[in-house]
């Protein structure tokens, strides 16, 4: 059953059963279908989820109006726009469902709520934020210091099921390559 995942997914070393049944009595199933936007450009986001099915990405507008993928979200994973959350300011991304989801909302107060009142999910909140402020400045390096094809192999090792299951246009866009040059990645490593 799902919610057991919840408590692998909030584990903490100081975190006990009684502290895990709390958060995950805050979370509510929610389902969306392909298509549906978690977060539009411009709203304050109030909650976040965790994915239990499905595929999400993250999108901004560049400046010419361009579609860039900024993230995909696989299952087991925190669906959450930091910034708006945390700061209370309006977004600048969409967060979109790439096909029918199945997720676990929590709402900003609930968890607000958990932090104040539970240690052990104050300390998992910053172990949390910490590995996704790495994974941000790792993601920035890897932009700059790999190759296209390294950044596809990459992508490909972490998070298969995006390839399998995301358009290649919104892969591209990730990879900060064009859909002409994914294609001739693809080809060249099938070929390999």
């Amino acid at each position: 059953m799902y919610p057991e995942k919840l408590h692998l997914i909030y584990q903490y070393p100081s975190m006990s059963y009684a502290d895990l049944d709390q958060i995950t009595a805050q979370h509510e199933r929610v389902t969306f279908k392909k298509g549906d936007l978690l977060l539009r450009e411009g709203q304050v986001s109030d909650c976040y989820y965790i994915l239990e099915e499905g595929i999400v990405r993250s999108f901004v507008y560049d400046y010419d109006g361009n579609d860039i993928s900024t993230n995909f979200f696989c299952e087991d994973e925190i669906v959450i726009e930091v910034a708006s959350i945390f700061h209370h300011i309006p977004t600048k991304e969409n967060i979109i469902c790439l096909t029918d989801c199945v997720l676990w909302r929590i709402k900003f107060d609930a968890f607000q709520d958990l932090f104040e009142r539970i240690p052990a999910v104050t300390e998992w909140g910053r172990a949390w934020m910490s590995h996704q402020l790495f994974l941000t400045k790792k993601r920035a390096l890897d932009m700059i210091t790999l190759s296209a094809i390294d950044r596809y192999q990459q992508l490909l090792d972490e998070k298969p099921q995006i390839l399998q299951q995301a358009p290649l246009k919104h892969i591209a866009t990730f990879l900060g390559i064009t859909d002409t040059s994914l294609s001739r990645i693809r080809k060249e490593l099938v070929g390999k």
